[in-house]
């Protein structure tokens, strides 16, 4: 129709598109397993993949995940948590990263995470847990 704006913008006219990774939820943490929350800015990320998929306005994606600069990285393709168990205990990094459908990177984001070491006995219960909290 005439006069009638287009269903949909320029893929330049968009803002940039931004990454918010936040740490690790400490609770389950606690216990071993890693939970990230994260939020995106001008960017919905959803399983679609392809030169096409590129041009789609409002921007299109998924994230990269890599723990400890592995040579393994997995496609993160929905707004839930991402979550990591089976990590030894002690410090890591795990690089979040804003992929196009192309795998392009726009944008990253590491968050450092200390897995503690597994309780021996739990015999005193959470009253153990606050007793060790920061």
């Amino acid at each position: 129709e005439a006069g009638r704006p287009p269903a949909i913008l320029p893929i330049q006219s968009e803002g940039a598109p931004g990454l918010v990774v936040y740490p690790a939820l400490p609770e389950p943490l606690a216990r071993g397993v890693i939970i990230l929350q994260h939020r995106t800015e001008n960017f919905r990320i959803i399983p679609i993949f392809g030169k096409e998929a590129a041009e789609v306005s409002p921007r299109v994606g998924h994230l990269h995940v890599t723990v400890d600069d592995g040579p393994a990285t997995w496609a993160h393709t929905s707004g839930d948590p991402i979550i990591v168990v089976g990590l030894k205990p002690g410090l890591h990094k795990l690089r979040v990263e804003l992929a196009d459908p192309t795998h392009k990177i726009l944008g990253s984001q590491t968050v450092d995470v200390t897995v503690p070491e597994k309780k021996a006995s739990s015999a005193n219960g959470p009253a153990e847990q606050h007793a060790h909290a920061h």
